[in-house]
């Protein structure tokens, strides 16, 4: 009977914010920085050297921007949206940059050519010189805009990458960074040393790591209610820390790495139920998130 009523104690105000929770989230909300990428956008409709030298990049960049505005209860999804459309943007402004560039690159040479058979005059060598400096500018300024070009694409192309490494670590991402759980699979009942088959999903996690050097990660370990708050504290962190040892043991920073244990205190099911239980038995590796650039 005590251990029923410690379970109903503990669960009954967990499911209370669990509703609370789902009732917030249902709302959907504009994604946090369509503004911001609307207002770019829009400076580029509105600019006459660029709104018509892009149209089919603004076009894109338009629906993109309208996506991003699209009000969503999925934090992710809104991000991503966000990002796509700052992308998008960005595309545009390097293609009509590039353009304008261009064209005035071919009106200060048609000039140029034009002050050449005029060129009798003192005046008239000085004004050469003057369009064959403006064309230097100029074409340093189409440069310019083909490495900005270049960069939107490598940005997309990198976020691109980073969906698909996401994909096979099977990581969501969230507003602590992206998140892959790994179930009780690592750790017989009541241990802390990892199985043999633990290497398979760590491994995948090693690479990721190797890949973005910039990212950390804050290992986390969860129990299921059986068992005493302590045993279960301490076996949670244990389980963090063998995590986190595998890691560092293939290459992986120390500075990079932090295990901590969280016990049975913040449970994703119903103790009350083997299923629930076997949810709740978990290692949570949090990998931080990085400010595009």
């Amino acid at each position: 009977m005590n251990h029923y009523r410690k379970l109903s104690f503990r669960t009954a105000p967990l499911a209370a914010a669990a509703l609370l929770l789902a009732a917030c989230g249902a709302n959907p909300v504009k994604p946090e920085g369509a503004d911001q990428v609307r207002a770019e956008l829009t400076a580029l409709q509105t600019n006459p050297d660029y709104a018509s030298r892009a149209p089919v990049a603004l076009q894109e960049a338009e629906s993109a921007v309208r996506q991003a505005e699209t009000p969503t209860a999925d934090t992710a999804a809104g991000s991503q949206a966000v990002y796509v459309a700052e992308r998008k943007v960005a595309i545009a402004r390097a293609q009509a940059e590039k353009r304008l560039a261009e064209d005035q690159v071919r009106t200060l040479s048609d000039q140029r050519n034009a002050i050449r058979l005029d060129a009798r005059t003192a005046e008239a060598e000085a004004a050469k010189s003057q369009a064959e400096q403006a064309i230097a500018i100029a074409q340093a300024q189409q440069q310019a805009a083909l490495a900005a070009r270049s960069e939107a694409e490598a940005a997309k192309a990198e976020a691109e990458e980073l969906r698909r490494q996401m994909e096979d670590l099977q990581a969501k991402q969230t507003d602590r960074g992206l998140v892959m759980t790994l179930g009780d699979v690592l750790f017989a009942t009541g241990k802390a040393d990892l199985k043999a088959g633990s290497a398979e999903r760590l491994n995948k996690l090693v690479a990721f790591l190797g890949k973005y050097p910039d990212r950390t990660v804050v290992i986390e370990g969860h129990t299921d209610s059986t068992g005493s708050e302590a045993t279960n504290q301490r076996l949670s962190q244990q389980r963090a820390e063998a995590v986190r040892a595998y890691l560092l043991s293939q290459g992986v920073a120390a500075n990079r790495v932090s295990a901590v244990g969280k016990g049975e205190s913040l449970p994703v099911a119903d103790n009350a139920t083997a299923a629930g239980r076997q949810q709740n038995r978990r290692v949570e590796i949090v990998i931080s998130n990085v400010l595009s650039r």
